[in-house]
């Protein structure tokens, strides 16, 4: 474990203190803390007028019950959240989650994460999350739909264009947003676009969002592997989850010539050494709404093993997309053994820190969640952008602005690292540069 500057100690200490039993939202603050000594070293006024500990601490946490009715017709109770985390740069801006992991700890760990992710792009957005602990699946689109509506019907009076404009994530995908943007509508009488992205084209939606984790990373990555004069043409590329972030990894790895070996769900993994049929992954995941054990149904050469690690299988480049802290210190031994050179993050947290440290010492090339996926986010400021404008971009335009936005958050990773004494520690630049631009902006507004 990394020794936190004795300045930061007594701050951190005083988090966990705080918010007991939040074990993912101690992990997201120490890795920050752990980046932080030197800056405050160099930069001693960031310890003044507790602007560490405003950082660690939500402008607003909101929790709430979620009464719904299911097709049988009897009432059920999910709990309710947004933490709106930062404003010091913009409206809060991040994702809603339905799984039945969701907590006030998960959201806050994804929320103070998004603070930095946020800032690094550049864009006026602050940082939030929300969701719920309901499950989507197996449930009916009525089912949904109620649940949404119910959801949105206490969520919408903390919401606004200028307030708060969440998104999707895990569990929410565009039905989710069309059914809460509908509620939304209705409960305040405004036709109010931009408080609400990742939505369909056809009501203010954005083209390339659906794409725009999954290309960031990549792109993250392409760049990043540039550093050392590689790239992906015929490298062996394994990708965690397929979802949204997972599918549109896989594709644009597939552009730059890489070859996807094994993918996975919640269930299990395939493995196809001929190289994943995208175009099938996508028949199962986006059209049936199926599992990936399908795959090897019907790709006899491919295999599919039930649960089990997905990094046990040799790869160039691992990308885990699919959700916090999926890939342990076993696994990242694993994957060096096995040769891997690059690992980018599409989802939160999704290395443990043990495996972060492993990389590291291996030498191994690793793109931190907080930069590698901020392509989402970025797509979502470039949605409310033209939401504000009633403006509608093509997909090659928005395309363009989301790989100038993740090269040059790499670039501003990789600088920030270099000045401060650690060229290569993309963990340690993305935490310090999205640091620096939430605390100035902070500072330059007074203790509020």
């Amino acid at each position: 474990m990394v020794k936190i500057d004795e300045k930061l100690e007594p701050i951190l200490n005083e988090v966990i203190r705080r918010n007991a039993g939040e074990p993912e939202f101690h992990q997201a603050v120490r890795e920050v803390m752990e980046s932080l000594g030197r800056v405050v070293a160099k930069h001693p006024r960031y310890a003044d007028n507790a602007l560490i500990e405003r950082i660690c601490e939500p402008e607003r946490q909101i929790i709430f019950r979620i009464p719904w009715v299911d097709d049988q017709g009897q009432v059920q109770i999910n709990r309710g959240f947004r933490v709106q985390f930062n404003s010091a740069l913009g409206p809060y801006k991040g994702g809603i989650r339905f799984h039945p992991s969701v907590n006030v700890g998960i959201i806050k760990f994804l929320g103070f994460e998004q603070c930095f992710k946020n800032a690094l792009t550049g864009m006026p957005i602050g940082g939030g999350k929300g969701g719920s602990d309901f499950n989507p699946r197996g449930r009916s689109d009525g089912e949904i739909m109620r649940f949404c509506q119910s959801f949105m019907t206490e969520l919408y009076r903390h919401l606004g264009e200028y307030t708060d404009v969440p998104a999707g994530d895990i569990g929410v995908g565009g039905r989710e947003i069309g059914y809460m943007f509908g509620q939304y509508k209705r409960l305040t009488n405004r036709y109010e676009a931009g408080v609400l992205t990742g939505k369909a084209l056809f009501y203010g939606g954005s083209r390339a969002r659906k794409e725009a984790t999954g290309y960031g990373a990549t792109y993250f990555v392409e760049r990043m592997l540039a550093t050392r004069g590689l790239n992906f043409e015929g490298r062996k590329a394994v990708v965690s989850g397929s979802g949204n972030v997972a599918i549109y990894t896989m594709e644009k790895i597939l552009e730059f010539g890489g070859r996807i070996v094994a993918c996975s769900d919640s269930a299990g993994y395939v493995v196809d050494d001929d190289g994943i049929d995208l175009d099938l992954v996508k028949e199962i995941k986006e059209v049936r709404r199926g599992r990936i054990a399908e795959y090897a149904r019907e790709r006899k050469q491919a295999r599919y093993v039930e649960k089990g690690s997905i990094w046990d299988v040799p790869c160039d480049v691992a990308m885990p997309s699919a959700t916090q802290n999926e890939l342990t210190g076993k696994d990242a031994e694993t994957l060096v053994k096995n040769g891997v050179i690059a690992v980018g993050e599409g989802a939160n947290m999704p290395s443990t820190p043990d495996a972060v440290r492993i990389f590291q010492d291996a030498g191994v090339l690793f793109a931190p969640g907080k930069a590698a996926n901020a392509g989402g986010v970025a797509t979502s400021a470039l949605e409310m952008q033209q939401n504000a404008s009633r403006d509608s971009w093509t997909f090659e335009q928005t395309e363009t602005r989301l790989a100038t936005i993740m090269r040059g958050i790499h670039d501003r990773c990789a600088a920030t690292a270099e000045e401060f004494g650690a060229p290569g520690d993309y963990v340690l630049g993305a935490n310090i540069a999205g640091f620096v631009r939430v605390a100035e902006a902070m500072d330059a507004l007074g203790v509020i």
